[in-house]
Formats: structure tokens, sequence, C-alpha cells
């Protein structure tokens, strides 16, 4: 397809993408793949990468084992650990974008805060923070789902006098040696710092609200001569990445509704986490209270060596009475303990349940996106909404898993895309947009699975919403999810070709 211009004469891309993470990768690599060379990715900040650009706390490190936690075309990479850590998964995605020709797409600095799709023109006008616009055919969201911290709503956090930040936002210049610190939050992130400050605070109090199931992490650094065998036969990448595929899909029946393999990984994954606890937590009084009352998989699963043992720990305190309020020296629990601190570190999460915020998306019946999304978040097969033509998402409502790799979510949503995309270009369409009957039916299919699993068990989680509806988690096996993104069924789809007068899906 031949360049447009746009309507103040500059250039009309085919593809425009907003986020320069791991999503924004595969999707620019996927379009390539298709013929499909006249796309942008705008990313905010001045660097690509994502929650591994803006994660740099203390141990941050991935929980995924790294021969899965990569690329399908870019799976041979030689990594130091099992498990890659912060820096390391940082540089793998600057050699994927060396690699396959993807840093001339990128333009950085470039903050979308709203697009607008024109019916008529069939194109979708995007807004940057600072007036500067451009015009697209189709629009992609990469923006992720954990990239904007969550921040606990506890009175009087601006009271507080000393250091205060959030684990996503660390502050490298605050040591914190010597110091007594207080950790409000004990999720994903929390159970991979809290080991790496307590070698350097004096005192350590954390704040739980609830137990998470913690299992041991079989992480290491790959010896020499295993590094040697995996240059030389590389076959044994893929051979251990079905291995971990395969594996994960299994223990992922844990969370996903009752079977024989369910029965068995769950029994599996807690007798593991009982075991760890038992091995790193002397005290029975410490224990109960480490121990969760809710099903594995109704929070994300810890995978720590270090963080129950740590929590036992002379210099460490687990705090499970509420807080109460924030004061100027520390947080005071509903029991009226004062525990005072120099420095507070958040370990609270994202607004993964918030998509797309703060964007405004307006769409073809002149209605935002968030309007739509008032009451929670739903897309057909997570990737595409009606209302809003040729427009798509990576790592949408639904797409999330409990366990498992999102990189092949990621891969398997941005192949789909493409291939939209490149429908779009071979039948000289001007706008394809999915019917409401077909997202409706899919929205219904989540929300009736959900029930089964143990996202909606009744836990308090990021998975789900105020009323307690899953919005974030696929409810299958990622296979399942790979096989439904194969190809688009046309039949969900309303196509409205270019000489043709729009009219609703």
């Amino acid at each position: 397809m031949a360049p447009e211009q746009g309507s103040a004469g500059s250039t009309v891309l085919e593809v425009a993408i907003i986020g320069g993470g791991f999503a924004g990768l595969g999707m620019g690599w996927h379009l390539k793949q298709a013929g499909i060379d006249s796309f942008l990715i705008f990313e905010k900040s001045s660097d690509i990468g994502g929650v591994w650009r803006e994660n740099t706390y203390p141990g941050a490190a991935c929980d995924v084992p790294s021969h899965l936690y990569s690329f399908s075309f870019e799976p041979h990479y030689p990594w130091s650990c099992r498990y890659g850590k912060q820096a390391e998964i940082l540089e793998y995605q600057h050699h994927v974008a060396r690699k396959y020709d993807l840093e001339r797409h990128f333009r950085f600095g470039r903050e979308v805060s709203g697009a607008q799709f024109d019916e008529q023109r069939g194109l979708w006008q995007v807004r940057f923070t600072g007036g500067a616009t451009c015009e697209a055919r189709v629009l992609v969201s990469a923006v992720g789902q954990l990239h904007r911290p969550a921040y606990p709503n506890i009175p009087g956090l601006q009271r507080f006098t000393g250091r205060a930040f959030h684990s996503a936002r660390w502050d490298h210049g605050c040591s914190l040696r010597g110091k007594t610190v207080a950790v409000i939050g004990t999720g994903a992130s929390a159970v991979q710092f809290v080991p790496e400050i307590a070698r350097q605070a004096a005192r350590l109090y954390v704040f739980q609200r609830s137990p998470g199931w913690c299992i041991p992490k079989f992480d290491r650094r790959f010896a020499p001569w295993e590094q040697w065998l995996l240059r030389r036969f590389p076959v044994l990448y893929d051979l251990d990445r079905r291995r971990i595929f395969w594996l994960i899909e299994f223990l992922a029946s844990a969370m996903l509704g009752r079977s024989l393999a369910g029965s068995l990984a769950d029994a599996l994954l807690k007798l593991q986490a009982r075991l760890l606890l038992r091995a790193q937590v002397p005290d029975p009084r410490l224990r109960r209270r480490l121990t969760p009352d809710y099903p594995i998989g109704c929070k994300r699963i810890l995978l720590s060596n270090d963080w129950l043992r740590t929590l036992a720990s002379d210099r460490v305190e687990l705090v499970t009475e509420p807080i109460a309020e924030v004061t100027a020296t520390g947080p005071r629990t509903t029991d009226g303990r004062l525990r005072q601190a120099d420095v507070i570190v958040y370990g609270t999460g994202f607004a993964a349940s918030q998509f797309l915020a703060p964007m405004e998306l307006k769409g073809s019946d002149g209605r935002f996106l968030h309007d739509r999304w008032m009451e929670g978040a739903d897309a057909y097969l997570g990737v595409a909404v009606s209302g809003f033509p040729n427009f798509f998402m990576l790592y949408g409502p639904n797409t999330n898993l409990g366990a498992g790799s999102i990189i092949y979510m990621l891969e398997a949503q941005a192949r789909y895309i493409a291939r939209c995309v490149e429908l779009l270009r071979q039948r000289g369409l001007r706008s394809m947009e999915v019917r409401a009957e077909a997202q409706g039916l899919f929205a219904r299919e989540m929300h009736r699975r959900s029930h089964s699993t143990s996202y909606e068990a009744g836990c308090h989680s990021w998975y789900t919403g105020p009323d307690g509806r899953n919005t974030n988690n696929w409810v299958g096996h990622m296979s399942e999810y790979g096989r439904r993104l194969r190809q688009p069924r046309l039949e969900d789809y309303a196509l409205i070709p270019a000489d043709q007068r729009a009219v609703p899906a």
C-alpha cells in the first residue's frame, strides 16, 4: 500500500503503535514479517523496555524461565541465569531492536494523550502531549498492564517527612544502610527487593495485608559447559523452551477449575509452598501468619528462595495489623502502635485494571473507551472493541496469565493483528470492526469460565475489578489462546470497503 497524505500534507502511517516494551517490539517484528514497513512505535520515555526499563529496584528479575520468557523468533540468546535479571532482560530487548531493524521505527519522548477515529476517512488521528499529531490507518495499543504504579489508599501518606517512593520508581539516591525502613505491600516486587534491602537496613518493617503462596525459585547461573553446549547445539534451547512451556501448562491447571491435572498441580504447588515455609520459618506463630487462606492462584504466586527466610530474621518484623494512617514519622496501625521509619517503600503494584489510562480514545460512535469500560473492561479475544474500528490491543483485558509467559500471549496477539492489517491492505478496506454480538459472546464466556477458576475465589487481587469480576486474566491455557488467535474469524467483523458508506458494526 503506497503512503497516503494526511489532512495537513503529512504522511499517513499504515500502523501507529503506542508503547515500546516487549509488546511494541513483537508487534513491529510481525508487521515486518507481513511486509508492512509503514509503522512507527511511539514511546513516552527516552528508551525502549517498558516495565523492564522502569523497574530497577534491587533484585528485580523475571519469575518465568528465560528460555520461555523470550520471543519465539529470537530464542537462542545467551542468558546468564535460568531466570533473567532486569538489566539482562532490558539488554535482550535492545538486542532484538538492533538485530531486526526496529530501532528506526521508534519515536521517543512521544506520549500519546488521546486518539479519535475519523469514520469518513477511515483514519485514526493521534494526539501527543505537547500538541503534535499524526494519522494512521490502524492504531495498536502496546502499553501493557503493569506500567502505572498504584499507591495505597491510606490517610496521611503526604504527611510523612522521611523519604518515600514506589518500587517502580526506585530512588537510587536514597541509601538504606543503617536506616529503619517500612515496606508496605508483599506482592511479587516486594518478595524480590525486601531480601536485598534487609541486608542493608538496621530495622525493617514489612506491612502485609494478606500472605501469598510462595514456592521455591529454581534459579542458578548457567555453568560454562552449559553455555558451550547451548551455543554448539541451539536445538537445546528449543527443547528446554518446550519443556518449560508444558510444565507451566500443567501447573496452570491448578488455577483453571476442577480436573485431574488441576488437582495434581494444586497438590504439588501447595506441597512445595508448605515445605518451603516449614524449612525457612521455625516460629509456628509466624508460619500461621504467612499461610494463605485462599486457593492457590487467587493472587499471583510468589517465587523466592529468600523471602520467607528474610521475614524470619531478627531484624525484620512482619506487621499484619491494618495501617490506620501514616504520620510524619511512620505508619500507625489500627491497634494504635506507631512504627517510626526513616524511609517508606511502597510495594503495592500497579493499576493493572485501568487499561490504556490516562489516554482518551474516541471511537466511531463518539464514545470514549473509558466510558465504555466504566463497569469493567472487556474486549473480543482481548484485542478488539466494538465501536473502535481499526483499533487493536496487545495485553488487553483477559489476556494476563496466572502462570505462563506473557511474551507467548503477546506474540499470538501481534501475529493476529498483523493478519488483520494484511486483510485491510489486500481487500482495500476502509475499516474492520469487531461486531458487538461477537464481543458480547466472548465477554459472557470469560464471565462464565472465570467463576470456576482461582481468580474469582474471593481474595483481594489485581486480577479482579471492584465487583470481584476477573477482567485481567485469561481463563484457559496458553496453548488454547494461541489456537484461537491463529486466524481472524471474518464473520465476527464488519468489513467496510473504501468506497462504501460506513455503518455501525
